[in-house]
């Protein structure tokens, strides 16, 4: 995949079209087709999300647990086409809060980028954080430094320090940040493959049919998590496992976040959105399976890989400790990676929503630096705000807490409950994103970018929103702390109390400011078509 795949629209005809749409080009247009593959890959990075899900799939499911990837992928890859077409129609900053507002009005899209924003924000904490662990490891190892990665004033400080670092690089302009994530995508590349190899060269302990073995998973005597499903795989154990895989396959759309400032957007950010899914597909069920077939092959190793004790630092333990070593380094990068393309992402969706004025203080939150033709102050905000919820690793309870009617779990930290609404988060706007898409093409909208579903849109975003709407109930639905589901993410009550406090936040300023109504009229209605994209020939499904 090059730059130079397909035509590539002159920069005027992309800010022709962005002011048919009402905004005029501010931000400097400088991505082409791979970086904005790249910031996409890098934001759903399936090294960061394998590393950080492993052992909630394998522990809960056995090594079955990867075949429920397919249908994950194949359902998010419907989303992904809805949100090609409303991207290849509307090829603005902001992405989903933009395609809320076009498609259903300002107060519905309001509420998308609410709940996207926060979410984004929250992933940055959780990305940051996650890589402390690894990064204090490759440290010691190469330094013989003793820094403990689970220590709260060291997942702080490294936190910070990240966030900061991130926040300077996004700060000097979009190239870098495509460059930063075509680093992250070759270095995923080297370290998902990479790793399967390493794995297979040291010598894989099962055959391929362990793949498809649950190892006693369902039941508590055989489940290495020390959990009870009562045997029930399917109906108790994978309901589990599967989110080892939905929290993994987003991110793409973030393809549609850096839109006006990517080359030829009406026609890159759908294409981008489709392989940067697809690839990452590819690229975490080979690191899975090479994962699977080095665990070891004794019914005791097996339960130890597949521990929080053990998980895949115990698996990669196999290989020489230089090699080891190498594969720290690429899983550093690739944590920063992420964490920098998601807080691009989120500061584009802020500087989208400030030029709308409809936050507070939006004309400086608005603002692009002319040096950089970045919006620079709303990469502060998206700076200081993760800072602030990274403090919150510091509240971990000794003992569990009522909360009114539901507890809040000893020895997990508040962090870990909040990084809880960030996939939640990001469910809820995308199935209020392809419900906004089904409402606009019920009042009769036309897409008219290059590319559209053409009579495939009513089928493929019905079944799209019905994947979204059941996969939020599972991930939201509350449960007792003795239950496996409590016990091992969404905490009780806590993942759809955190969704409905922050949804409240927002109400009250929602009520209070009425931000709606500081927005103008669309440029077009939503039966318009885009100019710019109807000339060329549609790219049809």
């Amino acid at each position: 995949m090059s730059e130079s795949d397909g035509p590539s629209a002159p920069p005027d005809e992309d800010a022709a079209h962005l002011q048919r749409l009402g905004y005029h080009q501010e931000l400097h247009r400088v991505l082409g087709l791979f970086d904005n593959f790249s910031v996409a890959f890098s934001y759903l990075s399936p090294m960061v999300g394998v590393y950080s899900l492993f052992v909630l799939g394998v522990g809960t499911a056995g090594p079955a647990y990867l075949w429920l990837m397919i249908p994950v992928v194949g359902f998010m890859l419907l989303v992904a086409l809805v949100f090609g077409e409303l991207a290849s129609h509307y090829p603005i900053a902001g992405a989903l809060y933009q395609y809320g507002k076009w498609s259903v009005g300002p107060k519905y899209g309001w509420w998308i980028g609410w709940i996207y924003g926060l979410a984004l924000l929250v992933t940055v904490a959780s990305v940051d954080t996650g890589v402390v662990g690894y990064l204090t490891t490759l440290l010691n190892n190469l330094f013989g430094t003793h820094l403990d990665g689970t220590s709260h004033g060291t997942i702080l400080l490294v936190t910070v320090v990240l966030i900061v670092i991130q926040t300077l690089m996004n700060t000097v302009g979009a190239k870098l940040m495509g460059r930063i994530s075509r680093l992250g995508v070759f270095v995923e590349t080297i370290g998902t493959f990479g790793v399967a190899i390493a794995l297979a060269i040291a010598g894989f302990h099962h055959g391929f049919g362990f793949l498809f073995s649950t190892q006693g998973a369902a039941h508590a005597a055989g489940n290495p998590l020390g959990v009870d499903f009562g045997g029930h795989w399917i109906t108790g154990a994978a309901l589990v496992a599967i989110l080892a895989h939905a929290y993994i396959y987003y991110g793409f759309e973030s393809a549609g976040d850096i839109a006006e400032e990517t080359k030829s957007a009406s026609r890159v950010v759908p294409r981008t959105m489709r392989a940067s899914l697809l690839y990452g597909a590819v690229a975490s069920a080979v690191l899975i399976i090479g994962l699977l077939l080095a665990m070891p092959a004794s019914a005791k190793g097996y339960a130890d890989a597949a521990s929080f004790s053990g998980g895949v630092p115990a698996i990669l333990g196999q290989l020489p400790s230089g090699v080891q070593d190498v594969f720290l380094v690429v899983v550093c990068i690739a944590f920063f990676s992420c964490g920098t393309a998601v807080q691009g992402a989120g500061s584009r969706l802020m500087y989208s929503y400030a030029r709308d004025r409809v936050l507070p203080f939006s004309a400086k939150l608005s603002s692009v630096s002319k040096r950089f033709h970045t919006p620079v102050n709303a990469l502060i905000v998206a700076c200081v705000i993760p800072v602030l919820f990274t403090l919150l690793v510091n509240v971990n309870p000794s003992h569990n807490v009522r909360i009114l009617w539901f507890e809040m779990p000893a020895g997990v930290n508040a962090l870990t409950l909040l990084v809880s609404f960030g996939v939640s988060g990001i469910y809820l706007s995308f199935l209020l994103t392809v419900i906004g898409s089904m409402i606009a093409r019920a009042r009769g909208w036309q897409p008219a970018g290059s590319f559209r579903l053409g009579r495939w849109g009513w089928p493929v975003s019905i079944a799209a929103s019905l994947y979204l709407a059941l996969m939020l109930v599972n991930i939201i639905w509350p449960s007792g702390l003795a239950s496996p589901r409590g016990s091992l993410f969404n905490f009780d009550w806590i993942t759809l109390m955190v969704m409905v406090v922050l949804l409240a936040v927002g109400a009250i300023y929602f009520l209070a400011a009425r931000p709606y109504r500081r927005l103008a009229p669309p440029a077009e209605p939503v039966t318009a078509s885009a100019p710019a994209a109807s000339a060329e020939t549609p790219e049809a499904v």
